[in-house]
């Protein structure tokens, strides 16, 4: 059972138990300065989501259904943030899934209310399904308890801000690291644009064939947007040590990855390649979002690639960078150079007489296991996991191996349904996991 009994060098904060306590749930971690919040929704841990929320016999008799959402998972993040003895105002960074784009609006009138224009960078992506019924939208969030040295800064920069309904900082850092939101081809300022989308990123109107769409987008984004938010900061690409991608077209998979090892073919960050729904990111058209993490150029946080022999499914994608006191693993399925391993997969023929996402969830997990030790850490340092299925019905399977492998501590997890495939073929799992290195 790997890393139980392993001493711990991080604080589940808020652990409550769901589901009738089949599921121990970390609200949030604390792991030296870091403050991690888990997947949060607009629950109460004992009903779901929270019946004041769903208010399903007098559904307009107050606040609209999303505004309370959104307002019960900002205070159960407020929640998180004071057992760790900080504040709201040392976030560094969200991320929002939702299940519709309809409940974008609502969160982000609610976030402006409770964040008082310091928003952090943050992503938001609308994907398929959430874990708990009713729910429209979930949060994980970063934050810091500050010190000499490690205070929260937001750069300001009038071009590259988040729109004025966003409101979030197109850079903050802390400490030695660099903090950028998820960005989008949406036009900015006087740039040509055709339906919102910047022009530079769209073949030219009229013609089938005039470049690849998705690397267009990309050099795009990478050069005119993540480039330009990092040098706010005094940073490059090569200071770039993790990255997360959406993708509305699967078929856009290995193309993104051509287009982004033109700027990363050496400095190589960690990876997670994500499928979303179609028009499913900020503008209607867009193809891609990204987020990355840098550290600063000089620092003492400078990546270092972990190896531990674990198969990745794009070429050249690390398996995990540490950085610091964090360590960051790619996002992972239960693979090898062939695809994804045969004992993984369900027999077509049989059907229900096997459990392929549990048998996943044991070769990701132990992978995981494997990094962590690489990079001089252990499995019970986890502090941010999320999990990606093409089911939503195949979290609790997962969950109990993860419960097997860290002797019932509580974990700190997010759960989104996002639309298949996923990179490899008959994959349905794919696991991102971040780890504090004491």
């Amino acid at each position: 059972m790997t890393g139980k009994g392993a001493s711990s060098a991080v604080e589940a904060l808020l652990p409550v138990e769901l589901g009738s306590g089949k599921v121990k749930f970390a609200q949030g971690i604390k792991a030296g300065r870091w403050v991690f919040a888990s997947g949060l929704m607009g629950q109460d841990f004992v009903n779901g989501v929270a019946p004041d929320v769903l208010s399903e016999r007098m559904p307009h008799g107050g606040r609209p259904k999303r505004e309370k959402e959104a307002l019960r998972m900002f205070e159960n993040l407020d929640a998180v943030l004071r057992a760790a003895g900080t504040d709201r105002t040392n976030l560094v960074r969200t991320d929002q899934y939702y299940r519709t784009v309809k409940a974008v609006p609502a969160y982000q009138q609610v976030r402006r209310e409770f964040l008082s224009g310091r928003i952090p960078p943050s992503t938001s992506i609308a994907q398929q399904d959430l874990l708990l019924p009713g729910a429209d939208m979930n949060i994980q969030a970063m934050g810091v308890i500050p010190g000499p040295g490690f205070e929260v800064t937001h750069i300001k920069n009038e071009q590259l801000a988040g729109r004025p309904t966003s409101g979030y900082s197109p850079a903050l850092t802390v400490g030695d690291y660099v903090f950028i939101p998820g960005v989008t081809s949406i036009a900015i300022g006087d740039e040509p644009r055709r339906n919102g989308v910047a022009a530079a990123t769209l073949m030219t109107e009229g013609t089938q064939w005039a470049g690849t769409p998705i690397k267009l987008e990309t050099e795009f984004l990478i050069t005119q947007r993540i480039a330009q938010s990092l040098a706010l900061a005094g940073a490059t690409l090569d200071d770039v040590i993790h990255a997360q991608v959406y993708l509305t077209d699967r078929e856009d998979y290995s193309a993104f990855n051509e287009a982004w090892l033109r700027h990363f073919g050496k400095s190589r960050p960690s990876l997670d390649i994500i499928p979303c729904i179609e028009h499913g990111l900020a503008p209607y058209d867009g193809k891609i979002e990204i987020n990355v993490l840098a550290a600063k150029p000089g620092s003492a946080s400078q990546k270092k690639h972990i190896d531990a022999g674990v198969v990745t499914a794009f070429h050249n994608q690390p398996q995990a960078v540490k950085s610091g006191d964090l360590l960051f693993v790619s996002g992972l399925m239960a693979i090898d150079k062939n695809g994804l391993l045969p004992q993984c997969a369900a027999d077509p023929r049989q059907p229900q007489f096997a459990g392929p996402a549990e048998a996943q969830a044991e070769v990701i997990i132990g992978n995981i296991a494997k990094l962590c030790e690489a990079a001089g850490t252990s499995l019970q340092n986890v502090v941010r996991v999320l999990h990606f299925f093409t089911d939503i019905g195949d979290f609790y399977p997962v969950y109990k191996v993860w419960e097997r492998h860290l002797g019932g501590r509580p974990l700190p997890f997010s759960a989104v349904e996002v639309p298949g495939p996923l990179p490899v073929p008959g994959a349905t799992v794919q696991i991102e996991a971040w780890a504090y290195v004491p």
